[in-house]
């Protein structure tokens, strides 16, 4: 059934929409990791193992994954500004948990809470982006959110780690409650409120077997890495994973409104950026866990080092993305994608060549990281544009949900390989191995990016 939308508003500037966008993306990235550092301090303070610390980071993660689809499927149907308000909230309201946990159950119950609603930022940013923005500045708006995800990605552990030390690791979630606090009233000014025109029904029951096939899998890769393929809560979570995601594959087919319109997928740049996406995250996310290994395991350098190898591919990244906004608007998607993945390629060789020496490796994760940057931002702006207004929501959704599932399933994966390898060729040889194994995996997304460009049916 559709439904009427409301009378709709007026748009909010660019850069009165950024203004909110891009702090809200920065935090609630922060969040993600920046407990890493404190995690020997929580468990000393509540007396909890490792792998019961390991709970409040895994638990966000999982829920986060899980979320992002139905955050997007959602805002096809609810205005924006409600939907951010109960994000915003509920991500307040796990902090405020957090910050005041009595024991280690509470505060990874009050981390799921912050998984929640910071499931919502990223993928209702990019909606934002796409419904608010002209089309001729949309990738210069996507750019920008790129650029403060991969600030917050590389100052979480940091920012983490510096206020923990000083103030305690509750005073993080202080922080964060605080942000919220302050995000709340200009986020509810910017945004509109109205409902999407051509909103209908979907299949909630498809939408939970999405979910819970998405949270398996990547909680089975987590384990394969800490237990091993061959144990019971490895293949028992892939296993699991398959048959839910075949049971959403079902419903899909059969039922009159589904959670993902069958439709999404008949469109051949959508579908090829999906599979980009998935496969360039998953190397991304690979070099940035493996080098900072490579440089502390194999070449015995502090970890104060690693950190600094780093500092110039996150520089690089904030300062690119919204240039690289800005130049896909101008000349399309399929030549800075192509360009990007030949540059990973490239440069995860390079780093297979290059284990023991500093200055080589920091080169290589910087042009893999540039190689990145120039795939994401335009590939988001294409699929954004190739889809029509009712799907956006969820194609987004499904987007970004493929992309964090490759950031938790590429290292994962990457993590068992090395492990294997590493007994029998030795360390130096395991890494150099895996970064082969990264060169192979773009180059099949390169294959793939070459087919990117639309037929005369699909073009807008």
């Amino acid at each position: 059934m559709t439904t009427t939308s409301t009378p709709t508003e007026r748009a909010p500037s660019g850069v009165g929409l950024l203004a909110v966008l891009l702090p809200a993306l920065l935090v609630t990235v922060i969040a993600s990791d920046m407990v890493n550092l404190m995690l020997p301090s929580i468990g000393a303070e509540f007396g909890a193992s490792e792998a019961e610390l390991a709970w409040v980071v895994t638990g966000f993660l999982l829920v986060f994954a899980v979320g992002i689809p139905f955050y997007g499927r959602t805002s096809d149907r609810v205005g924006l500004r409600q939907l951010f308000t109960f994000a915003l909230l509920a991500y307040a309201a796990g902090s405020l948990i957090c910050a005041l946990a009595p024991d280690l159950l509470v505060l990874v119950l009050g981390r799921i809470a912050m998984g929640i609603g910071a499931a919502a930022v990223p993928v209702l940013s990019m909606v934002a982006i796409t419904r608010l923005i002209p089309a001729d500045r949309r990738g210069t708006g996507i750019g920008a959110l790129s650029a403060a995800a991969g600030v917050g990605a590389a100052a979480g552990p940091a920012l983490g780690g510096g206020i923990g030390q000083f103030l305690g690791w509750r005073a993080l979630f202080w922080v964060m409650v605080v942000a919220v606090l302050v995000l709340l009233p200009a986020a509810r000014r910017v945004l509109p409120g109205d409902v999407p025109e051509g909103a209908s029904r979907f299949d909630l029951l498809g939408g939970i077997f999405l979910g819970v096939g998405s949270g398996l899998l990547l909680f089975g890769a987590t384990q394969a890495q800490v237990a091993g393929l061959t144990a019971p809560s490895s293949w028992g979570s892939f296993l699991v994973a398959a048959a839910a995601i075949a049971l959403f594959g079902w419903r899909t087919v059969h039922v009159a409104n589904p959670f993902v319109p069958p439709a999404l997928f008949a469109n051949r740049v959508y579908r090829i950026a999906v599979l980009v996406t998935f496969l360039a995250m998953a190397v991304n996310l690979g070099g940035l866990v493996f080098v900072p290994l490579l440089i502390v395991d194999v070449n015995g350098l502090e970890p104060g080092i690693g950190a600094l190898v780093m500092i110039p591919a996150g520089i690089s990244v904030a300062v690119l993305s919204p240039l690289i906004g800005r130049l896909a608007d101008r000349i399309g998607t399929r030549p800075l994608v192509v360009v990007g993945l030949a540059i990973m390629a490239a440069s995860a060789l390079f780093l297979a060549t290059a284990t023991t020496s500093v200055v080589p490796i920091a080169a290589g994760i910087l042009g893999l990281s540039v190689g990145f940057i120039l795939v994401l931002t335009p590939i988001i702006s294409a699929a954004a544009s190739a889809l029509p207004s009712e799907q956006v929501g969820i194609g987004l959704g499904i987007l970004q949900g493929a992309q964090f599932l490759g950031a938790g399933t590429g290292p994962a994966l990457f993590a068992v390989l090395v492990a294997a390898r590493q007994q029998t060729v030795g360390a130096a040889a395991a890494f150099s191995e895996v970064f082969l194994v990264m060169a192979v995996v773009v180059v099949l997304a390169l294959i793939t990016a070459f087919r990117m460009r639309p037929a005369h049916h699909e073009a807008h």
